[in-house]
């Protein structure tokens, strides 16, 4: 999994950190829909887009550009797929674009013919060795993580881990949302070891996952909180947790669950050690 890979799947299920970047409040951002876009009869995609609700027209559409390597063309490319968009979706709202580097050394520069876009408020170029250095944030002590050598990585997410378990006003789900990310972030940096493995440095134990807002909001003292598409995606993402990744027809299998078999898999998981035991737990309940 490449970096920038990375990058998309965090703006995917932390869209919060787009906001973080450009120094604006988070409030928003669980109305932006992450994705990206094939321009028609073209050979552009467009991969990092945050669309705002299309009642409001006052709100930017994101452009959101991740570039680990250094490459002369970037903004020629960028800057033409923006507008390439623009002509072909004619959306009502105005644009801003987010250029996320490692460090400065990366970033081409500027350029004359986009030093107006560049020195605008229409731009705002991210060097994440910098905007991640306080450490003071969730967000950038998450991005630490990403940026530490493999000798530091473990130790820069078990900072995270003890700062969200210490959170008191941590949105239900996030917790979980996190301790995935960081596997999925550990599991590339530290490739030779397995997600087991990782979670033991981690010290991620039953007892852990018991005790995160997340579980214990859901599944309090027996009784479900939420709907049942809210409770399914919430036993997915622990069942990740535990079991690695899931085929979709798995994943299709307990998204029908009830809402009480929802229930008596989010205890039964805690024991789970692989996707065979989800497979054998599916054949025994879920016909109940």
């Amino acid at each position: 999994m490449k970096t920038d890979s990375i990058f998309y799947r965090l703006f995917h299920d932390l869209p919060r950190l787009l906001f973080d970047f450009i120094e604006q409040s988070p409030e928003r951002a669980e109305q932006y829909r992450f994705t990206s876009v094939e321009l028609k009869q073209t050979a552009f995609r467009v991969d990092g887009i945050f669309l705002p609700p299309d009642t409001s027209t006052d709100w930017p559409i994101f452009f959101v550009e991740v570039q680990f390597q250094a490459d002369p063309a970037l903004y020629r490319r960028l800057f033409a797929e923006i507008f390439l968009y623009l002509r072909q979706q004619e959306p009502p709202h105005p644009w801003q674009a987010v250029v996320v580097y490692p460090t400065r050394a990366v970033d081409p520069g500027e350029h004359p013919h986009y030093n107006l876009l560049l020195r605008s408020a229409q731009v705002t170029r991210v060097y994440l060795d910098e905007w991640a250095l306080p450490r003071q944030t969730l967000m950038q002590r998450l991005i630490g993580v990403l940026l530490a050598a493999p000798g530091q990585a473990v130790t820069e997410a078990r900072s995270v881990l003890a700062g969200i378990e210490g959170d008191a006003v941590v949105d239900t789900g996030l917790t979980t949302t996190i301790v995935d990310l960081l596997e999925t972030i550990l599991v590339y940096k530290l490739p030779t070891l397995s997600r087991e493995e990782i979670q033991a440095m981690l010290e991620l134990t039953d007892v852990d996952l018991k005790q995160t807002r997340f579980y214990q909001d859901v599944f309090t003292e027996g009784r479900l909180e939420g709907g049942q598409e809210e409770v399914a995606a919430l036993v997915l993402r622990l069942l990740q947790r535990r079991c690695g990744g899931l085929v979709p027809a798995l994943a299709e299998r307990v998204a029908q669950l009830s809402l009480s078999q929802l229930g008596t898999l989010g205890e039964a998981l805690l024991e789970f050690r692989e996707t065979a035991d989800l497979e054998q737990w599916l054949a025994t309940h879920a016909r109940e």
